[in-house]
């Protein structure tokens, strides 16, 4: 009966918030919000927005960041997974770029931001000597007006994402035989895996390519950290109006929000039309018979990419990690001049209650997910049937469908129910997003469990419950525990569901970080940027340790 449960309550909690908030969005925009004296239909609000200064540089610069983003990084992943898949140096760099995939978006914008910025770690070790800078350049590199620097944070923390996923389609196709058979055809190496394993691929993780699309078209935290300021991306700007002190902003916002609707939906169309143009590309070189056996520079340029954005990451983390122990550290100096706890003592006393409730909304949302998620994957079993690809849409509902198009209308929702700024609403509104990435990391090992250890638990006359807490969780430890490091992980860098629905009220290492980002404090941000990195990244060393620990004696369940 429980497992009868499992399925609509997890559906209702994915698209009841995203439903109620949207309708929460969509009202107050065509003037409808009794609680501010609005109920009259008008299309005033609109014509409102587009008098807006430079609204309409705001959405292009929006669509271009989610277009960018998701191409750029697909390609770096499809053409490395091709040129270097099963090689040896694969392996290394892929160890190298995964612990990347537990990183807030933040802390790695704030790591760019400090690598790059006129004043950065890249700067100071080629000064004076090489450039002859005494002082700082004049340069506007992060906050550039085309957004550069934002897209390039975007395209290093999608790449480990996007190449996951890769990873978790390709034992889903025959992709060993395929590049058997093209290389017998004569096909190159990246040529024969594009034209002959990488659409199967793609079918597979077409969805997660979505994913990045809405997150980069409507992405708050990297965008106030290093996008443009005038203008600034659409969602910046959305977020700004809502917490207006003039009420009568919401309005403005909630006719915004439907405007980063349409640039996502916008941002997704013309994706589908690239798909068409990739088809067509692909299908004339079949046709034209082209082996493209020479791909040593394509490659090479794949490698390339995929080092250049994680060491841009780790090494702007280790300058992160200087600054929150920095005394004084002068331009163009390498490193400080003296090492200091100080900024650290400051700052922990005000750590506490931040941390505390990432904490407690990570493990909590985590943890009903993991339980949702067991529930739907018993049922799966039960029927015989694995959701289709209509269900998996909605489980990405949340994921693809901008966060500033229905937090908005959440929030205001919870003001009705008067639930803002409580952390059941907290939880439950990072629940809607971490059940997405727990139910697809549990899914996999979950149907790949040998089910005759359960027929032998079922002759000693274990009970159906006795034998999933027994005998298949225990099993499972490894791949319960990274479902729940992955799940904590985007709990912890979820910022615009914790500002807007905690209020100013309820705040994480994540939204305090990005309110220090505007005062400029390097060695506040450093702290808190640390915090945000040690975070995840301990749930994944819980992940990995503790199997470890708990079957060192039991070979066959060495990994």
């Amino acid at each position: 009966m429980l497992t009868r449960l499992g399925p609509p309550l997890t559906i209702l909690l994915l698209t009841g918030p995203v439903a109620f908030g949207l309708a929460g969005t969509v009202l107050p925009a065509f003037g409808f919000l009794p609680v501010l004296g609005g109920t009259e239909w008008t299309l005033a609000h609109f014509r409102t927005l587009f008098l807006e200064p430079a609204i309409v540089t705001s959405a292009v610069l929006s669509l271009a960041a989610g277009l960018v983003t998701a191409l750029v990084s697909l390609l770096a992943v499809m053409l490395f997974v091709a040129g270097w898949g099963g090689t040896r140096l694969f392996s290394r760099v892929q160890h190298m770029v995964s612990p990347l995939l537990s990183l807030p978006h933040a802390a790695a914008a704030f790591a760019l931001a400090l690598l790059i910025a006129p004043s950065g770690m890249l700067a100071r070790l080629v000064s004076p000597a090489l450039t002859g800078w005494e002082r700082p350049p004049d340069l506007l590199i992060v906050h550039d007006p085309y957004g550069l620097s934002m897209m390039a944070g975007l395209i290093a923390k999608e790449i480990p994402f996007l190449l996951l996923m890769t990873l978790a389609a390709l034992p889903q196709v025959p992709a060993q035989q395929t590049r058997m058979l093209t290389a017998a055809l004569g096909y190159g190496r990246v040529a024969g895996f594009l034209l002959g394993v990488w659409p199967a691929v793609y079918r597979q993780i077409r969805l997660p390519v979505f994913a990045v699309i809405a997150f980069a078209t409507s992405v708050v935290d990297v965008a106030a950290i290093l996008g443009p300021t005038r203008p600034a991306p659409l969602a910046v700007r959305l977020v700004t109006w809502m917490n207006d002190p003039d009420l009568s902003m919401r309005y403005l916002a909630s006719t915004g929000a439907l405007l980063q609707l349409a640039v996502t939906a916008t941002a997704m169309t013309a994706w589908l039309a690239l798909e068409r143009a990739g088809t067509f590309l692909c299908r004339l070189a079949i046709f034209r018979g082209m082996r493209l056996r020479q791909d040593a520079v394509v490659r090479g340029l794949s490698l390339g990419m995929v080092l250049l954005a994680a060491s841009a990451v780790l090494a702007g983390l280790a300058t992160l990690a200087i600054w929150s122990f920095s005394g004084l550290w002068q331009f163009p100096d390498a490193l400080p001049s003296s090492f200091s706890l100080k900024t650290w003592i400051t700052a922990l006393p005000r750590l506490a209650a931040p941390l505390g409730t990432t904490l407690i909304a990570g493990l909590a949302s985590t943890l009903i997910a993991g339980l949702l998620a067991v529930l739907c994957l018993l049922r799966e079993e039960e029927t015989g049937h694995r959701p289709g690809r209509g269900a998996l849409t909605l489980l990405f509902l949340p994921l693809v469908v901008p966060q500033v198009a229905f937090v908005f209308g959440l929030q205001l929702f919870l003001i009705y129910t008067g639930t803002l700024a409580t952390m059941p609403a907290l939880i439950l509104a990072h629940l809607v997003f971490v059940m997405p990435y727990a139910y697809l990391a549990l899914r996999d090992p979950w149907h790949a469990f040998d089910r005759r250890y359960d027929r032998v638990a079922a002759g000693f006359g274990k009970a159906r419950w006795r034998r999933i807490l027994h005998v298949r969780l225990p099993m499972m430890t490894r791949a319960v525990l990274t479902m729940g490091a992955l799940g904590f992980a985007v709990s912890v860098g979820l910022y615009l569901p914790t500002v807007l629905v905690g209020a100013g009220r309820l705040t994480t290492i994540t939204s305090e970080a990005v309110a220090l980002a505007a005062g400029g404090d390097r060695r506040v941000i450093g702290v808190y940027a640390f915090w945000q990195m040690l975070l995840p990244m301990a749930g994944f060393g819980i992940a990995t340790l503790l199997p470890a620990l708990i079957f060192r004696r039991f070979r066959g369940m060495q990994v």
